[in-house]
């Protein structure tokens, strides 16, 4: 098995993760739990881009996975943000 085929094996398992988050983003009992299945997608999303750039020979995926990344920290914090004020009211 050459190292392209195994990064696309890994690529497939993170994307059966991400439908687990799906599952549980629709069916999550709460905010808080639809939030860290949200944050499951971005951090396996950023993974798939990851394991893709050299499989398939794309360097700039790996920009576009760092982006995702530092969008999803923003989100993390406007989350909380939004969160800690509603607790507050």
């Amino acid at each position: 098995m050459t190292m392209p085929e195994v990064f696309l094996t890994l690529a497939l398992a993170l994307l059966v993760t991400m439908t687990a988050g799906l599952i549980r983003i629709v069916i999550g009992p709460t905010p808080a739990d639809r939030m860290m299945a949200a944050q499951l997608l971005g951090t396996s999303g950023i993974g798939v881009l990851v394991l893709l750039s050299p499989a398939l020979g794309l360097p700039a995926l790996i920009d576009v996975g760092l982006i995702f990344a530092l969008l999803a920290a923003v989100a993390v914090a406007a989350f909380t943000r939004r969160r800690v004020g509603q607790d507050q009211a």
